[in-house]
């Protein structure tokens, strides 16, 4: 194995996908996947604390772009509005990764374990988006109810970003979402 290559995060996530896809994601040991990225093992868990990891790590930065977004809203922004622009400004995170987003969507629909634990992320990034409208003055049911639809939206955008090359970038699809939503909330 080489010394030093830059990227070794990136060749983790690019190794464990195409192994996922070879062998599926059970029969996928951190080892192979830290061989095929031409890594150590140690490195592997400097970056992730375990082979899901790979597919999830970007949790937090997400919560952290939700939270400040919503917290540095305007005043007179309604709560849906607030939420819109968090997932919004978290679009750049996904630039570029159109294609390792559709890798790691077929693992995860692959596998009934991952499924579940993407449905826990979407839970705690609702949870944190309905903390930080609550920090803002929102009451409940309104801060969750704007929290829930707003990862029901980015959810419908991020599966049309997925799945159809041709589509729009994933900024115009969430805004599309949320128009759609305000659509069907108003009943016309």
């Amino acid at each position: 194995m080489s010394r030093w290559e830059p990227n070794a995060r990136g060749r983790l996530e690019q190794a464990a996908l195409e192994l996922y896809r070879e062998r599926g994601f059970d029969q996928t040991t951190v080892a192979e996947i830290a061989e095929r990225a031409g890594l150590t093992e140690r490195t592997f868990f400097r970056y992730f604390t375990d082979k899901r990891e790979v597919l999830f790590w970007g949790q937090g930065a997400l919560q952290e772009i939700y939270v400040s977004t919503i917290a540095d809203a305007p005043d007179s922004a309604a709560p849906i509005e607030a939420v819109a622009a968090a997932l919004e400004a978290a679009a750049p995170v996904f630039h570029g990764r159109r294609e390792l987003a559709r890798q790691r969507q077929a693992v995860i629909a692959a596998n009934p374990g991952l499924q579940e634990r993407e449905l826990l992320k979407h839970a705690s990034l609702a949870s944190a988006m309905a903390d930080a409208l609550r920090q803002r003055g929102v009451t409940e049911p309104t801060a969750s109810l704007a929290a829930e639809a707003g990862v029901i939206a980015f959810k419908t955008a991020y599966a049309r970003w997925v799945g159809d090359p041709d589509e729009q970038d994933l900024p115009t699809l969430i805004r599309e979402s949320f128009d759609q939503l305000k659509v069907l909330t108003a009943g016309t």
